[in-house]
């Protein structure tokens, strides 16, 4: 009957009802690349928006630090979809490489955020500062998907070091690592091509993970057991945090018994309205809103890399 609404049975079906009332037109083109044979081209015209002539991202591409300018948070999102359409080489990497060696630390890693972001709106949980420290959680990613897609630049190789450093400092220093700092060092890893210390230093952390209880392998069991360190109450990592691909050296650290929990669980998180939900800290509407698109894709990608069916 004409008039009659589409109602939506699936979870992609669901989850493209949400993406195409809620998300930017970015996110959008980005599931109609992933989900429904969309053209990369109108990905990367859709990026482009958020592009300076410094060869840097900004506008908000990471909802949670605002303004025009420049940041390496914005601008390793930018290589994360380049990335995933297959378009991290060539000038468009050599750009990027260009603004990350302009905006590195004395040791040649990144910061999180720069001190432009001062005077914009920025989540209260990003610290800008006037001299920024390296951080493994901004670098450790960029180095990782870099190396992974064969770029050859000279910002890579400091950069690099300093990663292995942070990841090997991770397992002997007294203080309790957090969720985040490991995500960032299986990003690296995942990528860099010293593939022997790469599985010696997952494992490694495997190890750690576990002892540490800085993953929550029974999510029904959730209320027993305490947030980890650096997290809000109620806040936890589950198997598929560090394992978002099958082959991540991460995906050895559990069972297919404690993975296919984990994957039940971030299937059945989706919501009434297709969406998934939003798991960190809110600060404001406005990101809170832009943010659910990005974890709905995310999600959406995980549960299909692990072979879970959407359809």
């Amino acid at each position: 009957m004409a008039g009659t609404p589409h109602i939506a049975t699936t979870p992609l079906a669901r989850a493209e009802q949400f993406v195409w009332l809620s998300a930017r037109v970015l996110e959008q083109r980005r599931f109609a690349y992933h989900f429904l044979d969309g053209d990369a081209d109108a990905v990367e015209a859709a990026l482009t928006a958020y592009a300076n002539g410094d060869g840097g991202y900004g506008h908000a591409l990471e909802p949670d630090v605002r303004g025009p300018a420049s940041q390496p948070l914005h601008t390793a999102h930018a290589l994360r979809v380049l990335d995933s359409i297959g378009r991290c080489d060539g000038t468009r990497a050599e750009r990027v490489c260009r603004y990350l060696t302009g905006v590195s630390t004395r040791d040649g890693a990144l910061p999180p955020v720069r001190p432009s972001a001062r005077g914009y709106p920025v989540a209260p949980f990003v610290p800008v500062v006037d001299d920024p420290p390296s951080d493994l959680r901004a670098t450790g990613p960029v180095v990782g998907l870099l190396h992974r897609n064969r770029v050859w630049h000279a910002w890579l190789f400091r950069a690099t070091d300093f990663c292995w450093a942070a990841v090997d400092a991770i397992t002997q220093r007294v203080r309790p690592p957090q969720p985040y700092e490991i995500e960032a060092a299986v990003a690296f890893l995942d990528g860099v091509p010293d593939r022997a210390r790469a599985e010696a230093a997952a494992d490694r952390l495997g190890r750690l993970v576990r002892e540490r209880h800085l993953v929550l392998l029974e999510p029904g069991k959730a209320a027993r057991q305490p947030a980890a360190p650096g997290g809000r109450p109620g806040e936890h990592h589950f198997a598929y945090d560090y394992a978002r691909v099958p082959d991540s050296l991460a995906r050895r650290w559990f069972t297919d018994e404690e993975m296919g929990r984990a994957l039940d669980h971030l299937a059945a998180a989706q919501q009434g309205d297709g969406g998934w939900p939003v798991t960190s800290r809110r600060w404001a509407p406005g990101p809170a809103l832009e943010a659910r698109p990005l974890v709905t894709l995310e999600a959406l990608r995980t549960l299909r890399a692990h072979g879970r069916p959407l359809r």
